[in-house]
């Protein structure tokens, strides 16, 4: 089997290109022309994968990498992904977020529709909820460039796979983190800055809204999901979830109490952090997933926090942190 994985530098798909090495498949991953590229996540298994130059925005060069390496899934992860940043730059968001992902399918159809496609969809596309919990059929009512933009990728993936007989399913993934994810991220920033403050190097950790509910899993296990999806015999959209919601502050305490130390004492509330509209509740249910997919999460939320803060407490014992 041959897999291609746009994003493959990031997160996910750093976790996925790992899962499907172990699955004794060949890994194809695009990546973008850069002045500084940046392969930290895949620095360990970059000499099994095929790495190829090809854009979002360039439907011609992805036309011609899956044309020359002919994938049997692929799994479009790459995005402008950091919610903040859609409010910064919203055209460009919408230009990999939306447009990208008709590209990608376009390039597919065009070439081959056999092609099984993952599409990286989000709980973000919730929004200001229309119940709780979150389930497939759940009303969309997105709260950010990044939602709005995820809502057409999605519903794009659903036009392709009814028009033109696609095998094209949509994770609907909620918040999923790692030892891996990007310094931007509140989780990260969080375990990041616990090790900071364990270590010395500061004493304060400024965040936005505390009371902000997530549903927060393992990157780790959401990329399985993410295949079981593809060996479908009939493409669907599956939530991706464990079920728990947990607040900003939740993390903090427990980030904090697995080095000895209370939150209070270190978090601040910067009104610069705060997003322009909250989504305040976010908590999926994956019933579906578990019942058709046997997919189950592995690992706790106290075991993410704690992975997260000892893996930074590592990072930073011997070099100076990245602020």
């Amino acid at each position: 089997m041959r897999a291609l994985i746009t994003g493959i530098t990031g997160q996910d798909g750093s976790y996925l290109a790992e899962l499907l090495l172990e699955k004794n498949y060949d890994v194809i991953g695009m990546v973008r022309r850069a002045s500084t590229e940046s392969f930290e996540r895949i620095n360990h298994i970059k000499d099994k994968l095929t790495l190829v130059q090809a854009d979002l925005l360039d439907q011609l060069s992805v036309i011609n990498l899956i044309e020359e390496h002919r994938p049997d899934e692929v799994y479009n992860l790459a995005a402008q992904s950091f919610v903040p940043t859609s409010w910064l730059q919203p055209v460009l968001t919408g230009e990999f977020d939306a447009l990208g992902v008709t590209k990608m399918l376009e390039a597919v159809r065009l070439v081959d529709k056999k092609v099984r496609f993952y599409q990286a969809s989000s709980s973000e596309m919730f929004g200001k909820v229309r119940e709780v919990p979150q389930t497939e059929n759940t009303p969309f009512y997105p709260r950010s460039p990044y939602g709005v933009a995820k809502v057409y990728g999605h519903w794009i993936t659903v036009n392709y796979r009814e028009s033109y007989n696609m095998h094209a399913s949509s994770g609907i993934l909620f918040n999923h983190e790692s030892p891996r994810r990007g310094l931007e991220f509140v989780t990260r920033k969080i375990s990041y800055y616990v090790a900071m403050i364990k270590h010395g190097y500061t004493d304060k950790l400024p965040l936005g809204n505390l009371d902000a509910k997530r549903d927060w899993g393992f990157a780790g296990d959401y990329v399985r999901a993410m295949w079981l999806m593809l060996q479908q015999e009939t493409a669907e959209d599956f939530v991706i979830s464990t079920g728990e919601t947990h607040s900003v502050e939740d993390f903090c305490r427990l980030a904090f109490d697995h080095v000895g130390l209370d939150y209070k004492d270190h978090v601040i509330t910067d009104p610069r952090f705060v997003r322009p509209a909250e989504v305040d509740l976010l908590l999926g249910d994956s019933s579906n997933a578990r019942e058709k997919l046997g997919w189950e999460p592995t690992v706790s939320f106290e075991q993410l926090v704690q992975m997260m803060v000892d893996a930074d407490i590592e990072l930073l014992k011997d070099k100076p942190p990245q602020l």
